[in-house]
């Protein structure tokens, strides 16, 4: 089933996780997706791998089990830096062969060490290809604060527009930690003409390496709230989980209460923390 079609029904309540490393076991990732199957998510994303990797094989055969090991419906990530046009029609081809039907089109992280293809510059680039060579429904990756390489907010949101234009038919928004944020990015967002469903991305932070990582990754910023919780719990891991946790269930809350298409959440492959978010927020998701 597409995403576009699911939010017509629903809101929306998706998970993501990542393939272990090339030389790891896939045993570990399907204990995690036997486990989230229980809770019946609407789909779960599998990301590509960070920094240019190349872990198609592991992305697409975990896409594959999602859908016909499971019954859930998948999402492959698709960063395309580093492909040419030859190399992504092989991964249409692939990607039609296990039926699957959702893909994540991205840029990529650029990697230093290894020189980007000239096919694709933008995301957006990716998206016209992937329409004009298959029925795929397409996903796009959006920034609440702005891309970290995006000159200023309103240059971001018109090359937003221009990445929905291309044909991607759903957003995910990159994590936030403050909700206000988000809303005015779904202001903006309305006034520039973007009319697809927007699922905000939320990641639960259980530990301090974690976020300092992330921040590293994307620039969100942090709420004093929640450098508060950082600061106290630092040295306690399990109450900063649990903290972690209390403070994502809370930007999730006010979220739903806000109205907004659904949820995505970065579980880093931890069912245990999905399970807990979920246990708060069920019954919101059809209230």
């Amino acid at each position: 089933m597409k995403t576009r079609d699911m939010f017509k029904r629903k809101k929306v309540l998706s998970f993501e996780i990542f393939p272990p490393k090339r030389t790891g076991s896939l045993d570990s990732i399907f204990e995690t997706i036997a486990e989230l199957k229980d809770i019946n998510p609407d789909f779960i994303g599998v990301t590509y791998g960070a920094a240019g990797s190349d872990n198609k094989h592991h992305t697409f055969s975990i896409a594959a089990n999602v859908k016909k090991t499971y019954g859930i419906e998948s999402v492959a990530h698709l960063p395309c830096i580093n492909l040419t046009k030859e190399d992504v029609l092989e991964m249409l081809r692939d990607l039609k062969d296990e039926g699957i039907e959702n893909i994540l089109a991205l840029r990529g992280d650029i990697n230093p060490d290894v020189e980007p293809k000239n096919d694709f510059k933008y995301a957006s680039d990716l998206i016209s290809f992937i329409k004009k060579h298959g029925d795929f429904n397409i996903i796009g990756a959006c920034y609440p604060e702005g891309h970290m390489e995006s000159p200023s907010i309103a240059e971001d949101i018109k090359n937003l527009k221009i990445k929905v234009d291309a044909g991607t038919d759903h957003l995910i928004s990159q994590l936030f930690f403050d909700n206000d944020l988000f809303y005015s990015f779904l202001e903006r967002a309305e006034l520039a003409g973007i009319n697809v469903p927007i699922q905000p991305g939320i990641m639960p932070v259980i530990n301090k390496r974690q976020i300092e990582k992330m921040i590293t990754l994307c620039g969100a910023s942090l709420p004093k709230k929640f450098l508060a919780i950082m600061d106290k719990y630092e040295h306690n891991p399990e109450a900063l989980r649990d903290a972690g946790i209390a403070y994502a269930i809370d930007q999730i809350v006010d979220l739903l209460a806000q109205g907004v298409d659904g949820i995505h959440i970065y579980t880093m492959n931890n069912s245990y923390i999905a399970y807990k978010i979920y246990e708060a927020i069920s019954s919101l998701l059809v209230a």
